[in-house]
């Protein structure tokens, strides 16, 4: 493991010791949108931070710019919902290495991600730059990642931390969870990351937690990140986090990103000054960022194959891809010498691939593949339709007539479909699960007139299927990056063994999901009331049928699994162990998934994964797989404690190929004398009273903050409400917009226009860098507010 930010600590320290009070609070924020400060009295140099995560998006000019514009080529990976998929640390990993040193190249410091928020519900709009709806897989897959990125050298910044799981309102939401659920589901993945790979920086979330901001919020920075888990890195914010600067510092937040102008290092000063602010611990946070400083000036640039890297991205892409159904074999399509099977390729995404999910993850990529062009180099008789606009997908009920006619030559069709990116991206969410119509319903058609139909997803989150018991075969590619166009037609020809498993749940409709009556919440709060039951811990613990199950995924290879055994060493955790053997004549993997259920009558969720392994076999062979429980196996965390407690009682051991696929079980005895604390639920009505939830929280549940009166806090399209303020508002999302780099993509144009109504009133200052100041801001709000004796009296003596 690369040292990180501890091994600069003292030299560091050395320098803050011999900077000026206003040199500290200069140091307390970035000098631009991309680069720290820097001091040439100190040696020290503006270091440049870049977002991620499935690939480096480095802006190419205009470095202090506030958006989007063109950012310089590089590689990009599937999204993180598609990497997941793999179930394979050793290749996220890889994918780390490959960015790191793509980052190394363009002398970037720091990695904006891995992002590891839990997927709470397949609404939430940036579930493509979200791992997992489960905990364990999210960190394990985060460690892996964090680890391959900082091999090189460079920083990653593990995000959003915590509790971020919508996009609506998420600049100003308070997210109520019980402390249960928020050690158990919520930060555990963190944990596991920090633990395990100890990234250079945590970026705190936007939203509040709780009723405090995660900027300040002392319990989570100091207390739970710091000294519980040891991180030894600096916790940066979410671009435009910052609430109170100043006393953000004494509850754990380093650096505010991106430079303010010198606005809130104002304040900083002020406070120092004023003695509000403690400066030991001012110089503790600037330490952590000089320390910052010296580890991105160490960075030795070095050359990189890109188009090695092109190679690699549509590896891991096949490796990623989701066989979910696969009727009669009908995959794969590779025909035998000499056979003219004729094809029909129907859906514009075979042409124009949607491979990237939109917002401050989207990668200028290197080269980009196309489905339809890598089977017209493999197969000799393809016929093509379009189906659907790409952009739109609007109903045309020409294109499906086109499509039908298409099929009813072809002996097999393949279907492209999935979600245009209008539907899904970073500043909002989705109202549904549902693909378009028009894809829906180009499905339905070409079935109807032809049996062998495989159906390709190209989509960021779960999708329903209306249609699903009509084609052969599914595939899911989710956003396979730049090569997943190629990474399918390996998939669809058999050249690639699919391998990928679900790691979310596929609802069969979304009122199925355990969160849906608690999202997106009200306007500034949203419940967590479903607690620990989410995703695959519900539809287990309430017997609810799924579309898809979490871990589900098929492959071209048959597998058999037996012996299941127990090593139980009281000098370390126990291990299961399990016998998988390749029962097919082709080379494949499986991922092997360990869940555990609890004692009898435990009101805690029915099944948890507690481990996974993922094993390549050639045919007929046999592999002994091993898998040590983690030290939370059997413990829970008891909110009276304030800590994990063990569980005793008799725990039940399942072995499968998914949550709802389990071969082999076992029982095992836990000793200890704690009971539960869980919340008992009743899961036919599906419902968490005020009374329930108040006992998972511990206290009186918090009342929604109103929207009035005005205040800093209050959101942009709060102001809705009077005509001042929709004048106000129409000017700021045209400045904001303007600012984020003003585009024809009618993707960009929604979310900057649903970034700028959910940013509070002080971002008006922080992102006009200087322009506008906080008491022009306080004579706004008094003017909204109709305290117009006030407004005056601000105006004219401040």
């Amino acid at each position: 493991m690369h040292p990180g930010v501890k091994s600069k600590h003292n030299e560091a320290a050395a320098i803050v010791a011999d900077m000026t009070r206003a040199e500290k609070a200069r140091f307390c924020s970035g000098k631009n949108f991309w680069h720290l400060e820097a001091s040439d009295r100190h040696d020290l140099p503006p270091i440049m931070v870049t977002d991620g995560p499935h690939g480096l998006r480095k802006q190419d000019r205009a470095a202090d710019h506030l958006g989007l514009n063109k950012s310089v080529p590089a590689t990009c990976f599937p999204t993180a919902s598609a990497l997941a998929s793999s179930w394979n640390p050793k290749l996220i990993g890889a994918v780390g290495d490959a960015i790191g040193k793509e980052c190394l190249s363009e002398n970037v410091a720091v990695l904006l991600g891995p992002g590891l928020n839990i997927k709470r519900h397949p609404c939430c709009g940036r579930n493509f730059e979200y791992f997992s709806e489960d905990p364990l897989l999210s960190g394990e897959l985060a460690q892996a990642f964090v680890n391959g990125v900082q091999a090189n050298g460079v920083g990653t910044s593990v995000k959003h931390y915590a509790v971020n799981n919508q996009e609506e309102a998420r600049m100003v939401l308070d997210a109520v969870v019980d402390p249960q659920t928020l050690r158990e589901i919520y930060l555990r993945g963190f944990e596991i990351a920090v633990k395990r790979s100890q990234p250079w920086t945590v970026m705190c979330a936007y939203n509040r937690v709780n009723g405090t901001y995660c900027s300040e919020h002392k319990d989570l920075l100091n207390t739970i990140l710091r000294d519980e888990w040891g991180f030894e890195g600096l916790v940066v914010t979410d671009w435009g986090a910052a609430n109170d600067r100043a006393s953000s510092i004494g509850s754990g937040l380093d650096l505010e990103m991106p430079g303010n102008g010198g606005i809130n290092d104002a304040l900083v000063l002020a406070a120092l000054e004023a003695g509000t602010l403690n400066e030991q611990d001012l110089d503790q946070a600037i330490t952590r960022n000089v320390s910052l400083s010296l580890l991105g000036g160490d960075l030795q640039a070095q050359p990189v194959s890109l188009e090695a890297n092109h190679s690699f991205a549509r590896e891991v892409a096949a490796e990623c891809t989701v066989l979910l159904k696969n009727t009669d074999h009908l995959l794969p399509l590779s025909p035998p010498e000499g056979n003219k099977k004729k094809i029909a390729v129907i859906g514009a995404f075979s042409k124009h691939p949607r491979y990237q999910g939109a917002g401050s993850s989207q990668v200028n990529p290197t080269q980009l593949e196309c489905a339809w062009d890598c089977l017209s180099e493999a197969l000799p008789d393809l016929t093509y339709s379009a189906g659907y606009d790409p952009r739109h997908s609007e109903p045309d009920e020409a294109l499906i007539n086109e499509a039908v006619i298409a099929a009813q030559t072809a002996e097999v069709v393949v279907i492209f479909a999935g979600l245009p990116s209008i539907y899904e991206s970073e500043g909002f969410d989705r109202t549904h699960i549902n693909l378009p119509a028009q894809h829906d319903h180009l499905i339905e058609a070409v079935c109807d007139v032809n049996e062998n139909v495989v159906v390709v997803l190209s989509n960021g989150a779960p999708v329903a299927m209306p249609w699903v018991a009509k084609p052969k075969a599914i595939v899911e590619g989710y956003l396979a990056g730049q090569a997943g166009g190629g990474a399918i037609v390996d998939v669809l020809l058999g050249i690639k063994n699919p391998s990928g498993k679900l790691a979310e749940s596929f609802p069969l409709a979304v009122d199925d999901v355990p969160s849906q009556k608690w999202f997106p919440g009200e306007p500034r709060q949203v419940q967590y009331r479903e607690g620990l039951m989410v995703g695959y811990r519900y539809f287990a613990s309430a017997k609810v049928a799924t579309l898809f199950p979490f871990g589900h995924g098929l492959s071209y290879s048959t597998f058999d699994y037996a012996d299941l055994a127990i090593d139980e060493n009281e000098a370390s955790l126990p291990t299961v162990q399990v016998s998988v053997t390749n029962t097919s004549d082709r080379a494949g993997a499986d991922t092997i998934q360990l869940y555990v259920s609890p004692p009898t009558d435990s009101p805690r969720p029915s099944l948890e994964l507690r481990g996974f392994s993922k094993v390549f076999l050639v045919p007929g062979e046999t592999r002994q797989v091993a898998i040590t429980l983690d030290e939370h196996c059997f413990s829970e965390y008891a909110p009276a404690e304030e800590s994990w407690q063990s569980i005793g009682g008799e725990y039940g051991i399942h072995v499968g190929a998914s949550s709802e696929d389990l071969r082999l079980h076992a029982a095992f005895n836990v000793k200890g004398s704690h009971q539960s604390q869980s919340i008992a639920h009743n899961f036919s009505t599906w419902d968490v009273d005020d009374e329930k939830f108040e006992a998972m929280l511990g206290t009186p549940i918090p009342p929604a903050e109103g929207s009035r009166p005005f205040h800093i806090n209050s959101a942009i399209k709060d102001l809705q409400v009077s005509w001042l303020g929709r004048r106000v508002r129409e000017r700021i999302i045209a400045e904001f917009t303007k600012s984020m780099g003003s585009s024809d993509n009618e993707t960009l144009k929604k979310m900057f226009t649903e970034m700028a109504d959910s940013m509070p009133l002080r971002g008006m200052v922080l992102f006009s860098r200087g322009a506008r100041t906080f008491a022009q801001v306080e004579v706004l709000i008094a003017l909204l507010n109709h305290r117009y004796i006030r407004a005056l009296r601000l105006s004219l003596f401040g």
